[in-house]
């Protein structure tokens, strides 16, 4: 993974192509390699982080 993730934090996924929406939202929970995440607009998703997420702790 990586970082260390944690519940509580927030994450942002980037757009995969130019000008695509961003989304954001809380993790929920973690399970191994996998995100439970809240996002923004209320819809929570399992979620495998790539390269287009950042992650920002403790938010």
């Amino acid at each position: 993974m990586m970082t260390q993730v944690a519940a509580g934090d927030r994450i942002r996924i980037h757009g995969r192509v130019v000008g695509g929406a961003e989304r954001s939202g809380v993790v929920l929970e973690v399970r191994g390699e996998l995100l439970v995440v809240r996002y923004d607009d209320g819809h929570e998703a399992v979620l495998a982080p790539g390269s287009d997420c950042e992650i920002r702790h403790g938010e």
